[in-house]
Parts: C-alpha cells; structure tokens; sequence
C-alpha cells in the first residue's frame, strides 16, 4: 500500500469512521447541482480510495440527471436547502427525508473581469451607469442577486444594469466566456475557484454577505444504504470540510 493511500486511512481511523462497508452495487452513485461538484467530487476520489470502491459524482441541473437518479441514485445534494426541498416535493418517492442533513454554507460575492478593470469594489460600483452585469434567475441562484442588493437598497439600481438573466449557472459561465463586454456577476464566490482564468473575486462585508446551505441526504430505493450513511458522515469531517473551504466555502 503506497504512502497516499496510507495517509487517507489514518485519516479516516482518526476521525472514527468504520471500517470499509463492502458495495452490494460497485460504490456510490452521487447526484446533485453544479456548484457543490468541484469538492463533492474531490471527497469522493478520497472516499473511493479508503474503502476501495468507485464514488460516482454526477453535477447539474437537476432535469439533466433525475431521472437516472431515480434508476440508480444513492445519495442526493443540492446547491441551496430549497432545491433538496424542491426535489423532495417533486419526486416523493425519491429521497428519505430522515437522512436529510446540512453541510456548509457558501457566501455570495461579486465576480469581475480579472485584473478588475472597471476597479469595482463593491455593491454600490454595480450601479454606475456603464456597468454590464450577469445574472442567474434559476437553480440554486433564484433571487441571489436581489436578496444581495436589498442589503444596500439597490435592488433598482442594479436590475437596471443587469445585461443578460440565464436560468442556469452553467449558462452563465458560457456567456460570461463569450460575451467580455460583461463586467460583473453576482453569485457564489465559490464559482470563483473553478473560474480563477477569467474572474476576480470582490469579496462583500459581512453584513452584505447573503448565504446558501449545501443539503445532501440518501435516497429511498439505495442498496448502499449504510455506505451512503458512511459518505455523508465522511463529509462532516474535519478533513471533508477543508476540501469545501479550498472550493470557497465556509
């Protein structure tokens, strides 16, 4: 066994995980929205490695992978507590609500063109009359950018400067990527770590901070029961939260 892998166990010894749980169907399969992906998927490989089974984490819009989640899903996540609510409203016999917990919370800020050329600061430089902005009016972002400016009472203002609305975040970055004469968006700061080629990261005071939750729980139809219970339970760790705080959670 090399010195890696060593490592990881010792890890999940000292956290007081049980031993490796042995798949009755070849590991995990994981669904859930786009933004949790990047450290989601990093917990998995690190899961996968200890107990030696394959973690399969699928990310999006939820219309893109429900339906094989209903064939095969083990565990469930969502950007925001509302879309695991959403989900759970839709699809009843789908998630086993008992098993529902909270991870970690990610704060809003604001992304810009890298180096900041238009040197936007904060909410109020939003409003300047040539400003270009983004926004996501779907997914886990619904009402983000308004719930953001009502903290300054600028919802108004920067409705006015809002350029293109996208339902989803994965649109978004397709037109933030095509279109440089945008200049801003409003969202999770965390979509700042896979996007750090072409964003900068304007970080809001505190009191400007709005914040999402990062629901997960096991799905009713699993027959990995006990080894999704033992993810989720990976994923409360110390270790697990270091990963989501790297992708820019708190």
């Amino acid at each position: 066994m090399n010195t890696a892998i060593t490592g990881l166990i010792l890890l999940f010894v000292s956290f007081g995980l049980q031993k490796p749980l042995l798949s009755q169907d070849k590991g995990l399969h994981v669904y859930g929205s786009s933004g949790p992906l990047g450290p989601m998927k990093e917990c998995g490989e690190a899961f996968s490695k200890y107990h030696g089974i394959e973690v399969k984490v699928v990310g999006g819009p939820v219309s893109d992978w429900i339906a094989q989640a209903e064939v095969d899903g083990d565990i469930i996540f969502g950007g925001a507590e509302y879309i695991l609510t959403q989900i759970i409203n839709d699809h009843p016999d789908l998630i086993d609500k008992a098993t529902r917990t909270s991870l970690y919370v990610r704060a809003v800020g604001v992304l810009v063109r890298k180096g900041n050329p238009k040197q936007i600061k904060s909410l109020v430089d939003l409003t300047r009359g040539d400003m270009r902005l983004l926004a996501v009016n779907g997914a886990t972002q619904q009402g983000l950018w308004e719930d953001t400016a009502s903290t300054k009472d600028l919802i108004q203002a920067i409705q006015r400067r809002i350029l293109i609305s996208v339902p989803t975040s994965e649109e978004a970055i397709k037109k933030w990527k095509s279109m440089p004469g945008l200049d801003a968006w409003i969202t999770y700061e965390s979509w700042h770590y896979p996007l750090k080629d072409v964003t900068d990261l304007v970080q809001l005071p505190v009191q400007e901070r709005i914040h999402r939750g990062t629901p997960i729980a096991v799905t009713k139809s699993t027959k990995n029961r006990e080894m999704a219970k033992e993810f989720i339970a990976f994923l409360k760790t110390d270790t697990a939260h270091a990963v989501f705080q790297k992708w820019g959670w708190k």
